[in-house]
């Protein structure tokens, strides 16, 4: 696996690496295994906004994966 090297703009990334992840994922996740993460968006149960400026941003997905391998012969 190819590692990133940052360029050192600040002191904190002088030196740092990470795995570029490429190899590993090269296209996206399969649809009918992601749902959509609902956002409580600074909201209590009853629904009053409770928490300003919470609004907005990227959509967010879950990605369902079957930790206990119950159902064979369904893709991966």
């Amino acid at each position: 696996m190819p590692i990133k090297v940052y360029k050192p703009t600040t002191p904190g990334r002088r030196k740092s690496s990470v795995d570029a992840f490429a190899d590993i994922t090269k296209t996206e996740p399969q649809k009918s295994l992601i749902s959509i993460l609902k956002k409580n968006s600074g909201r209590n149960n009853q629904g009053k906004l409770t928490v300003r400026h919470q609004g907005g941003g990227v959509k967010r997905f879950y990605r369902i994966v079957d930790f206990k391998q119950k159902k064979f012969d369904a893709p991966a």
